[in-house]
């Protein structure tokens, strides 16, 4: 079955865009799946899921599930939502997760743990310090485009590697071997926006404006500024700590009218 982009957002998507979608096949829409209810740390039962298509469907919504699940990561009282084989047989034809998450490869920072979710929940992209290119971008735009996902988190870490030799190549004015070269020049406006800073750690400064920089650029692009406009979409920059578990928001978080 093809890709088609979500009814109230067809009118955002290019032709181009449209066409490309369509080609994606068993990748988008909701399927029905049974209810499924899993118990977690301490007993904890799970929001029962009666289907692929019961997550959020708001910014605020997907947004504090997300921070409900990274507070259960933090305090160590896991659920473990929809892990389990009727879950995975509910989505194997269709899909339609609730958020997007850009974060670093980095293997302390799994977002399906950090945020304690399961299968079909989120789309996740993971790159070298989440630095984007063409390919990255036309990823991150995938769910809102097509699927109507209406979260997009953009995740910086402490100590993320990454940034930390871009740093010190920037600053060096050396060269980093073979592709990773790459990652440091596509951080180069980073550094500088950390060089006007005065700061004790300028690489945990460059990581957090890095985040903050690709979350603002993912908000204006072509294909998602229009979602973000009609209030489908929010785009939130946010940080991880390695040493508590914890994912602060730098900026962009929905209104969730607690």
């Amino acid at each position: 079955m093809g890709i088609t982009a979500h009814p109230q957002r067809r009118t955002v998507v290019t032709g181009g865009l449209a066409a490309t979608a369509a080609l994606l096949t068993g990748c988008s829409s909701a399927a029905g799946t049974p209810q499924v209810t899993q118990v977690g740390a301490a007993g904890a039962t799970a929001t029962p899921s009666a289907s692929a298509s019961t997550g959020p469907s708001t910014p605020a919504g997907a947004f504090t599930r997300l921070m409900e699940g990274n507070r259960r990561w933090v305090k160590g009282a896991l659920l473990h939502p929809d892990q389990d084989p009727r879950r995975r047989e509910a989505v194997a034809e269709e899909q339609k997760p609730y958020a997007v998450v850009l974060s670093c490869i980095d293997s302390r920072v799994p977002p399906e743990l950090v945020f304690d979710t399961g299968i079909g929940d989120l789309f996740v992209i993971r790159t070298g310090g989440q630095v984007v290119a063409p390919v990255v971008t036309g990823s991150v735009e995938y769910g809102p485009v097509t699927a109507g996902t209406p979260l997009i988190v953009v995740l910086g870490h402490q100590r993320c590697g990454a940034i930390k030799a871009a740093y010190k190549a920037l600053h060096d004015r050396t060269t980093l071997p073979g592709n990773l070269q790459a990652i440091a020049d596509s951080l180069r406006t980073a550094y500088a926006a950390t060089l006007k800073q005065k700061t004790d750690d300028p690489v945990d400064t460059m990581i957090r404006v890095h985040a903050r920089q690709t979350a603002a650029a993912l908000r204006s692009n072509t294909s998602l500024a229009p979602l973000a406009k009609q209030g489908g979409l929010a785009v939130v920059s946010a940080y991880y700590s390695l040493d508590t578990g914890r994912v602060d928001v730098l900026n962009g978080a929905p209104a969730t009218g607690r």
